[in-house]
């Protein structure tokens, strides 16, 4: 029996253990990490220094409110805007979903314009705003969304550009569809997308829930294009497993957020502060190297692996966030199971894309034996599904 509302179809695992990436179950069962709690820990399980962080916080006050002076906010807003281009502001959430309601709101303030557009597949959250800016139909079925001012456009496709005019406050956009199957920003699209937006006087929200804080080994994915977005939301690995989510906006968008106009009694909450500035201490250049380095090895040894297998259609992702796109015929529920009695934990992504995203601290040697583990599964799949 049951106390809780029957909210997820949960895998029979108890997890109760983990060090680096390596997790252990109830019964005693070790596991090696692939999917990070969906993105949040990047850094592992019992890193040194968030651990040595979160700590001291702890032993000294681990909350206030936000009607008082926080030095430790400061810290960190100072190292995530300066991480994300240094000419924005911070507003500190619980998560994901809260920083993406922090920039349509601020969106709408600013511009006094109600209209925003969406992509096909896109994922920003699950509140009622987020909510609407999502694509994603099996979530919204049986609630009362309000898309009257939402128009979702085909992804990467020319015609969303001629969607937009005036009359939209923002664009709200993912350098890679995390749950949507994984799928890449082309970046000429992107370009002109955002000559569009600055053209219509709409402002640019990239959605980095997922894809940053090193997950594509760049500290945010946008990086990657030299794109300069109007507000950026950051939430999943920023706070390393205790929640937080963050939303920047360039500073001339200040004005629109006067005391008052927008809060929170968590957000920004001193636990969450000391382990951000841990994670962030920890994202240097030289990290990032690493995790490209690991990205083009694991890449390079499972298109080695996979991609003559008929069931494999496409692999696809950058740094460590990596899809796999199964053949119809092969159920994804199915390969991570097998992979779960394999002693590997991963995700699925829409519905027929394996999803890898592993501790960014994960080394080369157990990323290519989950690569021979994933293609020993998707055989044995396969021959059972023949």
């Amino acid at each position: 029996m049951t106390h809780l509302f029957h909210t997820y179809s949960r895998f029979p695992i108890e997890l109760v253990d983990g060090h680096d990436f390596h997790l252990t179950d109830k019964q005693g069962k070790e596991y090696v990490d692939l999917a990070s709690g969906i993105g949040v820990m990047s850094f592992g399980y019992h890193n040194p220094a968030i651990v040595d962080a979160v700590d001291k916080q702890l032993h000294k006050i681990w909350h206030v409110s936000n009607l008082y002076e926080s030095s430790l906010q400061e810290e960190v807003a100072g190292k995530l805007t300066q991480l994300a281009g240094s000419d924005y502001l911070a507003f500190f959430a619980n998560s994901g979903t809260e920083a993406n309601e922090a920039a349509l709101k601020l969106a709408h303030k600013f511009t006094g314009r109600k209209k925003v557009m969406t992509f096909t597949d896109s994922f920003h959250g699950r509140t009622y705003g987020s909510l609407a800016v999502t694509d994603y139909p099996g979530i919204k079925s049986g609630f009362f969304v309000d898309q009257t001012s939402v128009v979702v456009a085909p992804y990467n496709d020319p015609f969303a550009l001629h969607l937009l005019d005036d009359s939209f406050a923002a664009v709200i956009v993912e350098m890679i569809q995390g749950e949507g199957g994984v799928n890449m920003i082309d970046p000429d699209w992107l370009k002109k997308l955002a000559d569009q937006a600055k053209a219509c006087a709409a402002l640019l929200i990239v959605d980095e829930v997922q894809t940053g804080i090193g997950r594509t080994a760049a500290a945010f994915a946008f990086q990657h294009y030299g794109l300069e977005p109007d507000i950026i939301t950051s939430a999943k690995a920023l706070g390393a497993g205790i929640p937080i989510g963050a939303m920047m906006g360039k500073k001339v968008l200040g004005s629109a957020f006067t005391p008052g106009s927008h809060g929170t009694t968590f957000g920004g909450n001193l636990l969450a502060m000391a382990s951000a500035n841990a994670v962030l201490s920890q994202l240097t250049d030289s990290f990032l190297k690493d995790v490209s380095q690991k990205g083009s090895f694991v890449f390079s040894l499972l298109k080695e692996k996979l991609q003559d297998l008929p069931q494999v259609q496409d692999i696809r992702g950058q740094g460590l966030m990596i899809g796999i796109q199964l053949a119809g015929t092969l159920p994804v529920a199915s390969v991570i199971s097998d992979l779960q009695a394999a002693g590997y934990l991963t995700l699925s992504s829409k519905h027929n894309t394996l999803r890898l995203l592993p501790p960014l601290i994960i080394d080369e040697a157990h990323l290519a034996a989950a690569v021979d583990a994933i293609a020993s599964v998707i055989k044995k799949q396969s021959e059972v599904t023949a």
